[in-house]
């Protein structure tokens, strides 16, 4: 609630932040430290929760939620995060949401025949909508 977002590259500024995502080249989460633009990465929810069935590529979101969305989840709803209903949120919310964004960010088609994942809308008309409208007098992005 009372944290600092801090946008940057800087491996030195990297190092002081108690979490790191989608930046740094490594992925630790005992370190909070979430990105998956290493050669080596190959993570999917099904190899990190094997419960789950979708294979995959996660993005640094996929990440996120792969780890924090059934506690958000629950904290929210006032469930048990292991109940019936938080799991059935969290596995909607992954498969008609997240594994979207994953896909798009690790340049994975939807389909070559059937398609691998749910297409909602896009990720583009999602960061459309964060966007000034191009008449709008103030146009600063950075404007939180």
């Amino acid at each position: 609630q009372d944290a600092e977002v801090v946008r940057t590259r800087d491996p030195q500024r990297l190092a002081q932040c108690d979490v790191v995502v989608d930046v740094g080249g490594e992925y630790d989460p005992a370190r909070h430290r979430y990105d998956h633009h290493q050669r080596s990465f190959s993570e999917s929810m099904r190899s990190l929760r094997p419960d789950k069935p979708w294979t995959t590529k996660l993005s640094s979101a996929g990440l996120v939620y792969c780890h924090f969305g059934s506690r958000i989840l629950a904290g929210l709803l006032g469930q048990p995060e292991d109940g019936p209903v938080v799991t059935a949120l969290y596995d909607k919310l992954y498969e008609n949401f997240v594994e979207e964004i994953d896909a798009i960010d690790n340049g994975i088609a939807q389909a070559e025949g059937e398609p691998r994942y749910a297409l909602t809308t896009t990720l583009s008309a999602r960061v459309g909508h964060l966007n000034p409208r191009w008449n709008d007098p103030d146009q600063d992005t950075e404007v939180g």
